[in-house]
């Protein structure tokens, strides 16, 4: 069999053959990358811990407190973690269809090309803290990690928190000046200026990230077990992740999100580098506790799918183009040279922006459903990914 023959073969698995909870779970994480990357946008104004803008209105801090400890630094780690669950799957599938293992990887990593140019294009034209390029980066890793052995896998995410914890607590723990720290271009009105300026802040997007390297490993591994295709038969370890990994998350993220909602001030670079580590580490947890929780949802639903589940599934499963169509919507609403909003809106506000942001998505990828069309942005790295022409949209 050629490798036309065989690419041919591995069509869009779309409808009912697919599985609910991964679809489900990226439709729903959207709604947390949408809060999580909306923060960013607001500017003209003091900048506190984590570049959170200094609130002094009770509802915007209390929204803030909320953001950091159960959005902010695990919304992330839970993309990352579907997205190394969505790798294996497709390998397997290009694998069941008899696309010899060397062709299967030589896709994915041409998959993964794709994704970097995917992920430099939105950062220049929309959003520098853009993750697709660290994920095509990603899974060229994934791809080499293919013959490794699971128990590998999960030492290898242990060790990996380490990292994060090092890295992510002395990152954060600069003494606040009240300035911006990263990502200037969201203050500069000249839009040259700003696209100019974009690609160097995409470039140390890694460092902000560098948790979703040990979620990505966990994702590999409950991917290679089946863990979101059949979440009945893995309901016990999905309950044990979901309550243990929330709980994490909520007690890891608290110090920092009260700090951020100014209703504790840490004091010392020491305490600053602590609360940081912590909120990273206990993000990771975080982001599989979500995963695991919808994973639990999608296994209670089985195949009684309402209207409701079948647009956030719908959502999910075009999630790169809801992604891209986040950033398009706050792009026109938020920066300095189009409507400028970020100068005005508060924390609660911006929230309520992106989460509508976030629902006409899902609205617009079930219009697409019900027309059995996939999103432009899935249909576009597809072609480009397979190079035979019998691959279709």
């Amino acid at each position: 069999m050629s490798l036309n023959e065989a690419t041919a073969r591995v069509r869009p698995v779309s409808g009912r053959d697919r599985s609910l909870a991964p679809d489900l779970a990226r439709g729903l994480m959207l709604a947390l990358i949408a809060l999580a990357n909306s923060v960013y946008y607001l500017h003209d104004r003091p900048y506190g811990i984590r570049q959170h803008i200094v609130e002094t209105g009770m509802l915007d801090r209390i929204v803030s407190v909320i953001d950091v400890a159960l959005v902010d630094a695990r919304a992330y780690p839970m993309f990352a973690a579907l997205f190394a669950y969505g790798v294996v799957q497709v390998f397997q599938r290009h694998r069941d269809a008899g696309v010899p293992e060397r062709e299967a990887k030589r896709l994915l990593r041409r998959r993964s090309r794709w994704l970097i140019m995917f992920g430099f294009v939105h950062a220049l034209l929309l959003f520098p803290g853009d993750v697709l390029g660290l994920y095509g980066v990603l899974g060229f890793v994934l791809v080499g990690l293919t013959r490794v052995k699971d128990r590998t896998l999960l030492v290898a995410a242990g060790a990996w928190l380490l990292v994060v914890a090092v890295v992510q607590g002395a990152a954060n723990m600069l003494p606040v000046t009240g300035d911006r720290e990263f990502f200037f271009s969201f203050e500069i009105e000249n839009p040259v200026e700003a696209l100019v300026m974009r690609p160097i802040e995409w470039l140390m997007v890694p460092v902000g990230m560098v948790g979703v390297g040990a979620a990505a490993l966990v994702g590999t591994w409950a991917a290679r077990r089946g863990v979101l295709a059949d979440p009945a038969r893995h309901r016990t370890l999905l309950v044990r992740t979901a309550v243990i990994g929330l709980a994490t998350a909520l007690a890891g993220g608290l110090p920092v999100a009260l700090a951020v909602g100014h209703f504790w001030e840490p004091t010392g670079l020491g305490t600053l580098w602590a609360i940081s580590a912590l909120h990273a580490v206990s993000g990771i947890a975080g982001g599989l506790g979500y995963a695991a929780l919808i994973g639990l949802a999608a296994s209670r639903i089985g195949d009684r799918r309402g209207s409701v589940v079948r647009a956030l599934a719908a959502c999910g499963e075009r999630s790169l183009s809801c992604y891209l169509f986040q950033s398009i919507v706050f792009v026109a609403l938020l920066v300095p040279y189009t409507l400028g909003l970020g100068a005005t809106l508060g924390s609660a506000e911006v929230a309520v922006v992106a989460l509508g942001t976030w629902l006409v998505s899902v609205l617009l990828a079930d219009l697409l459903r019900r027309a059995r069309k996939r999103g432009p942005a899935e249909v576009l790295l597809r072609r480009l990914t397979y190079p035979s022409r019998t691959m279709g949209g």
